[in-house]
């Protein structure tokens, strides 16, 4: 289990960083409505399914670290810690039925759910927790990504790349790709989108003067939605500023005004009951900026 550490200032709550207010929990009856519940997802086995750059199953424990000295904001914040979901013997299909039964649990007993990844194979991981915990009600996924997601398993073996397609198959499929890329998706893959009714946004169309427009296009999500899981794939921003990815991308969105303007937006819908961050890959970050970014993202949801 993770060792949370981190700069202590002092015991009065005004001086609290997250590290003290982080319990490492096995039980998950002890959970309380409101409480951030994290688990890391320390696989990579969809990655390498996909041909990509493995390495993303080392991020859970360092995207903790560069979260544990962030400051609290709310008197209230309560982060419980279950540790790592690990994939043994490359059985993939086993660790996402363990994550998923995790999250399930967590949110059946109204905590929120943070997944730290991981390849971005946990999106069906997550979002089948999602859908378990909450059967009867229309979920809606909001993707930042600079793919789709969606291609269909070779040789029937799911990878990183395979999870929007999997969900499809389970029935209607209501998500918001934003950030997507014309030069990383195929037309094979934008086809697929639009046959399974796929919503999205180009990275081209996050400017300044959009803002209003994309600003209207998720809110239209959000109220045709009961519930909202978020899943942040790193690589789709910009590798001047997330280096540590399978899939880098030169041209990627940054962590901008604009990007904080649709995220916070995001955020502040009460319909959010899990997020989680996929593809922070060690191997290839520089100073660990890859890794302090995606902390940076998860604390947002923290502060809300």
């Amino acid at each position: 289990m993770f060792e949370w550490t981190g700069r202590f200032d002092g015991d009065e709550e005004s001086y609290h960083r997250i590290f003290q207010r982080v319990t490492t929990e096995s039980d998950y009856e002890i959970i309380k409505p409101k409480d951030f519940v994290l688990h890391g997802f320390a696989v990579d086995e969809g990655v390498k399914r996909n041909k990509g750059r493995v390495g993303a199953k080392e991020a859970p424990d360092l995207i903790r670290k560069n979260m544990s000295n962030f400051p609290v904001i709310n008197s209230d914040f309560s982060l419980k810690d279950f540790g790592n979901v690990k994939c043994e013997n490359e059985d993939l299909e086993s660790a996402q039925n363990m994550l998923a039964k995790k999250v399930a649990k967590a949110l059946s007993n109204q905590g929120k759910s943070v997944v730290l990844g991981g390849g971005h194979e946990v999106t069906f991981a997550h979002y089948s927790g999602v859908k378990n915990a909450f059967p009867n009600q229309k979920i809606g996924i909001i993707n930042f990504d600079a793919h789709f997601d969606n291609r269909e398993p070779e040789n029937g073996l799911a990878s990183s790349g395979t999870g929007f397609w999997q969900i499809a198959q389970e029935g209607n499929i209501h998500s918001l790709h934003i950030g997507i890329q014309r030069n990383s998706n195929t037309r094979k893959l934008f086809e697929v989108a639009d046959d399974f009714g796929m919503k999205y946004i180009l990275a081209d169309e996050i400017y300044s003067e959009n803002i209003p427009n994309l600003l209207f296009t998720i809110n239209q999500f959000l109220n045709d939605c009961d519930i909202i899981y978020v899943t942040i794939c790193m690589d789709v921003f910009n590798a001047s500023i997330a280096p540590g990815v399978s899939a880098s991308a030169y041209n990627g969105i940054f962590a901008d005004r604009n990007f904080m303007q649709i995220y916070r937006r995001i955020l502040s819908s009460e319909k959010i009951k899990a997020l989680d961050i996929a593809e922070v890959n060690p191997t290839y970050d520089i100073q660990e900026r890859t890794a302090r970014l995606a902390s940076s993202i998860v604390n947002e949801w923290f502060m809300i």
